[in-house]
């Protein structure tokens, strides 16, 4: 183990999307995350053990049957060890196990019971079935993301999923794992995709409210409205990014794009943005990517190459920082935020469900006898091995 949060055990019962991308942040960072599997679980819901399953990565699974006595019996066993927990049903459902907040903080009072679900634990949508995309779209932000006259635009599900959900999570856990120093008492943590897409919001929502910020996508400053702060497609069909905000680094790209004397539109004269756009583009078209690279690069100009995926990892800044880490054969994103003294670290790729049930249960506390019994009674995996 290495990272700020070692020695701290936190329980992942198997889900999808924003509560495994929590568990791998917090794994990434030292915690011992021990991933609560269905035996015979595999892939989308449950890791799967390959390599390129990045958010599997740093943690070991136990496989227990949820359904039998002797399962939920086991993981209230691992609750009392716990420093934390996390799960990602649909309300209402582990409380169906017999695994809900008040039975685990009844076995251990300090435990952080951490929830990811999309609608949140109350509210008249919350039972609702949903993805990312409803979830964004409740906020203002799928509304708010697109180009003039056009349909909204789709940003992955990097709003909804990971940054108001996984990290909304992982965020709350350790605020109340903080608190825990101080009172000694657990609490539940109910994160809510809606809930953190909607604080991603927040400065775009204050914008709006003061007329600042337009309803119409596609005509406001940072949206695509601006060509000072745009995407541009350059000779050789790749693209380029611009956003230069500021006076004196709008004043550079200019010089850059041999415009510097002209008698030119103020640069936040908006009823003149869409012209300049259309300038601008035009003058990208001329030269590829790499030559506009050779031309921007090194000035206050406020550019980078709009990369593909494939290309990120060798991009000399990004390799410089180690910004993607090869590991077991794989370009993993690198385990963030940087630590000067405990940095996070790359331990093990994504297990195969159920792969470390013996071991992990011995780690945690139980002896040879129970394990034995617990798979006599049919609530566990295949042993370690097979």
């Amino acid at each position: 183990m290495s990272g700020p949060l070692e020695g701290l055990r936190i329980l992942e019962v198997v889900g999808i999307g924003p509560a495994p991308f929590a568990a791998m942040l917090l794994a990434d960072l030292g915690a011992d995350v021990l991933r609560i599997d269905r035996p015979g679980g595999s892939g989308f819901l449950a890791g799967g053990g390959t390599t390129h399953d990045f958010l599997g990565r740093n943690r070991r699974s136990a496989a227990l049957d949820l359904k039998s006595a002797a399962g939920v019996g086991a993981l209230l066993r691992l609750v009392e060890r716990a420093d934390g927990l996390i799960e990602g049903f649909r309300p209402g459902v582990m409380e169906r196990l017999g695994l809900g907040p008040d039975v685990c903080l009844g076995r251990n009072p300090a435990l952080v019971y951490g929830r990811m679900t999309g609608w949140g634990q109350q509210g008249p949508w919350s039972d609702a079935v949903g993805h990312d995309i409803n979830y964004i779209a409740l906020t203002g932000a799928l509304h708010a993301i697109g180009y003039r006259g056009q349909k909204p635009v789709i940003p992955l599900n990097l709003v909804g999923d990971f940054g108001g959900g996984g990290l909304f999570l992982a965020y709350g856990m350790l605020a109340a794992l903080l608190e825990r120093q101080r009172s000694g008492l657990g609490q539940v943590v109910d994160a809510a995709m809606v809930d953190g897409a909607t604080l991603l919001m927040s400065a775009v929502h204050g914008a709006a409210q003061t007329g600042f910020w337009s309803e119409q996508r596609g005509t406001n400053m940072l949206d695509g409205g601006a060509h000072f702060y745009q995407v541009y497609e350059t000779k050789d069909g790749r693209w380029v990014s611009v956003g230069a905000i500021e006076a004196k680094f709008y004043a550079e790209l200019l010089r850059r794009l041999g415009l510097e004397g002209e008698e030119l539109p103020a640069q936040m004269d908006m009823a003149r943005w869409p012209e300049m756009t259309e300038r601008f583009a035009a003058i990208f078209s001329t030269r590829t990517r790499d030559e506009w690279c050779a031309v921007m690069e090194g000035f206050e100009v406020c550019f980078a190459p709009v990369l593909e995926m494939r290309e990120a990892p060798a991009h000399p800044h990004n390799a410089a920082r180690n910004t993607f880490v090869e590991f077991e054969g794989a370009q993993h994103p690198a385990p963030g935020p940087r630590f000067s003294r405990t940095p996070g670290a790359l331990r093990t790729i994504s297990a195969p469900a159920g792969a470390h049930t013996d071991e992990a249960l011995a780690d945690w506390g139980f002896d040879a006898n129970e394990i034995r019994s617990l798979h006599e009674a049919g609530a566990m995996g295949a042993r370690d091995g097979g």
